[in-house]
């Protein structure tokens, strides 16, 4: 895939109004999203575009998109193993996903999520459920603390080692 059918699809998202488009192709993964939440996730970081020059992906973010009246603003974002180091820096705890899966706050559509930022958790509390390949997969605190942060969205696809939440030890 290179830069041109990228620009294509992200456009196609565009005029059609689509809530997102997602593709792999030999290993390349790329997900654009609509206008409630635009990105654009390459899961394999510094890998060059097959059939284009071999400059990293980070490129893509500056390319010039075609001008049209509904395109979205696009960002490229890379997986970052420094973030995890960077809240821990902080004083933070970070609990990463670990499977590939779909994201959930709550057990059910209907329930109250499992914990809210500013909740209190004790070592082993479900925090979350990372659905993969049709299986529940509960994800507990692996310490006590306080949530600071809840990356993903609920319903929102999550890969091996995504951070998931943020705690501050008690």
């Amino acid at each position: 895939m290179n830069v041109k059918e990228i620009k294509q699809l992200v456009d196609l998202v565009a005029r059609r109004g689509l809530a997102g488009l997602e593709i792999e192709r030999a290993g390349f993964r790329i997900r654009i999203e609509g206008p409630a939440r635009p990105s654009v996730v390459v899961a394999r970081r510094g890998a060059a575009l097959p059939g284009s020059d071999p400059s990293p992906l980070a490129e893509i973010a500056t390319a010039t998109l075609p001008p049209a009246a509904s395109v979205v603003p696009v960002t490229v974002s890379l997986p970052s193993a420094a973030a995890p180091a960077a809240a821990e820096a902080e004083g933070l705890h970070v609990i990463t996903s670990p499977i590939v899966g779909t994201f959930y706050r709550a057990p059910s559509p209907e329930a109250e999520p499992f914990v809210k930022v500013g909740d209190e958790v004790e070592k082993g509390k479900t925090l979350c459920i990372v659905e993969a390949m049709k299986l529940m997969n509960e994800i507990e605190s692996d310490v006590g603390g306080t949530i600071v942060a809840i990356y993903p969205q609920n319903g929102q696809p999550v890969e091996f080692g995504e951070k998931l939440f943020a705690l501050q030890l008690r």
